[in-house]
């Protein structure tokens, strides 16, 4: 198996070529250092985001199918949500389905003329007709048809869309296995414009590893360090939900659009309480010890037969009990999961979803918008009402969904509510309000997510910081986590793939990159993502904060605007100075 394999896809034509890329991978190591570089070599400068100038590139690490939570792939494209650099990570079985097909990356350009899925595996690409699938409701219907069409050999994944993403939904997500998702940065959008409904990606290829004693040895000790640490313990106890009560209070949990940062219903909508009563299982990523998935169980009766039972699993996480509960006032567990549920079914980005529903809501409460453009009477905690309007931001009907399905930036602009309209880079904000390090890691991180540099974690160790320490320190973290996406690692493994490990674990398979060579990996893939961002567009003085950060109390207490404008002095200078060099 060659790692250095890329595979390059063209929708137009139907072809296909594999080439060796050495050259980026020696350098980039993979992941995204290199889906970087091949975005940069493919992609058409300034096009646009839904036309055949943009391209998909996925991308796995030399870690990948190696190596305890080495489980994830990076997709890098230009984002049609903010019109620039967009990248996304999913778990799952893809990272090690592409590994196992022969490839460390995946080009994919161009448009089709029809909709198509593509099948990949060790011996090329298949173009298959999609024209069945195209139109489909639901993402498991999708994901269960191409099971049977398409079953290959080895370790199989099948990336999909659903309605939003053909509707080009500009925050539709690409579903891996059900219950994982490239989500952020609308990614299913870019392969609704292509008109590619699916990637069925199989393979069953080995690796050799030229040191199997130090290997083991190195396996062994980052696997103790999985399953005997207690910060991953609690990833496989009660995952990300269990961030639900402790910020609630501190009050810090974005409540009905961040109108309030403290949530009623937050003890109903929490990890402990769903683990309680609703958890049916947990399900892990390929090649994970960990299991931090949980899904909860939705348990309907069939009507006019007693006693027979439809069961639903439903994935569940911190970001979804706050975009789609506390954020719309629900605290009803059956209608959130059933809401949960509707906005998979139609293949939408649960954080942008839920935070566009609530500028809706408080829109409609302030007159902005009327009955008529909402269809449903919306209104904090209606969960049924909530589940109609997802189906509506599939749909489009009206000018208003049109809008609304360009994220929260957009229909601001046009209907106005721009004060509490929660958008930060064009990305809908994730679920802290844990004071100012939080929304300016929102702001400059390279994605506009909490998980470019973990700004909330900031917010809750270190006061007393100076704008510019809290600048550098964003900054800091951003890079090491270049890093961990090249190889590619999960986050939440971040604790355990510290420099030290890290260089153990690429001794042994032959690379040579000490700690200090890494860092500087991390430092210029850092560079070149801000230098991309620049060429196309991105300038840090247009950015805009909303006014509502400032009203509600974080953590910190009330956000000091000028606080804010320092340190986005701050970064501008260090922007434009990788600009300027780049």
């Amino acid at each position: 198996m060659n790692q250095n394999n890329v595979l390059y896809v063209d929708l137009e034509r139907k072809s296909f070529y594999v080439k060796n890329r050495s050259d980026l991978f020696n350098k980039w190591l993979g992941g995204v250092g290199v889906a970087l570089q091949l975005y940069k070599e493919e992609a058409v400068k300034g096009s646009d985001p839904l036309g055949p100038g943009n391209v998909i590139v996925f991308a796995v690490g030399p870690l990948t199918a190696l190596y305890p939570l080495a489980s994830k792939v990076v997709a890098v494209f230009k984002s049609p949500l903010t019109g620039n650099y967009g990248e996304s990570h999913a778990g799952g079985r893809s990272a090690t389905a592409i590994r196992s097909a022969g490839y460390g990356a995946i080009v994919i350009k161009g448009v089709s003329d029809r909709p198509i899925y593509l099948v990949i595996s060790e011996k090329g690409v298949q173009f298959k007709d999609a024209a069945t699938l195209w139109g489909m409701r639901s993402t498991f219907t999708a994901g269960r048809v191409l099971r049977e069409a398409s079953p290959g050999t080895g370790v199989r994944t099948i990336m999909r869309i659903g309605r939003a993403g053909e509707n080009l939904v500009r925050y539709a997500c690409v579903v891996s296995e059900t219950y994982r998702h490239f989500g952020r940065m609308g990614l299913g959008a870019v392969f609704g414009s292509k008109k590619l409904k699916a990637l069925v990606i199989h393979g069953k290829s080995s690796m050799r590893v030229p040191k199997i004693k130090a290997y083991r040895d190195v396996y062994d000790e980052i696997y103790d360090l999985a399953v005997k640490s207690g910060s991953m313990k609690k990833y496989h106890e009660l995952g990300t939900a269990m961030n639900i009560l402790p910020i609630n209070a501190l009050g810090a949990l974005p409540t009905r659009n961040l109108s309030e940062a403290r949530f009623e219903g937050a003890e109903n909508i929490s990890g402990e309480n769903l683990a309680a009563k609703k958890l049916g299982r947990r399900v892990a990523c390929s090649h994970c010890p960990v299991a931090c998935i949980h899904l909860a169980t939705i348990r309907e009766p069939y009507p006019d037969e007693p006693y027979f039972y439809k069961t639903t699993f439903v994935s569940y996480d911190h970001e979804l009990l706050y975009s789609l509960g506390s954020m719309l006032g629900i605290s009803d567990i059956n209608g959130l999961l059933k809401l949960m549920d509707e906005v998979e079914i139609g293949g939408l980005d649960a954080i942008s979803t839920g935070v566009a529903l609530a500028w809706a809501t408080e829109a409609y409460k302030k007159g902005l918008i009327k009955l008529n453009d909402l269809v449903v009477d919306l209104d904090w905690g209606k969960a049924d009402a909530y589940r109609e309007a997802v189906k509506l931001i599939v749909d489009q009907p009206n000018e208003f969904y049109k809008a609304l399905a360009m994220g929260v930036d957009h229909s601001s602009k046009i209907y106005g509510g721009r004060d509490f309209a929660l958008s930060f880079g064009g990305n809908e904000m994730p679920g802290y309000h844990t004071g100012p390090a939080a929304h300016i890691g929102y702001l400059i991180g390279s994605r506009h997510s909490h998980l470019d540099a973990a700004g909330y974690s900031i917010d809750q160790k270190m006061k007393g910081l100076s704008p510019e320490e809290m600048v550098d320190k964003l900054i800091e973290e951003e890079q090491w986590r270049q890093v961990l996406s090249s190889l590619v690692i999960c986050y939440f493994a971040r604790g355990i793939y510290e420099p030290s490990i890290v260089k153990k674990a690429l001794d042994v398979l032959g690379y040579e990159f000490d700690e200090e060579r890494l860092k500087e990996l991390g430092r210029c893939t850092y560079r070149e993502k801000q230098a991309l961002k620049a060429s196309e567009g991105f300038r840090p003085s247009e950015l805009r904060i909303p006014e509502r950060i400032f009203e509600v109390p974080s953590f910190h207490g009330l956000i000091d605007k000028n606080y804010m404008k320092a340190a986005l002095d701050h970064y501008s200078k260090i922007f434009n100075k990788i600009v300027a060099t780049e």
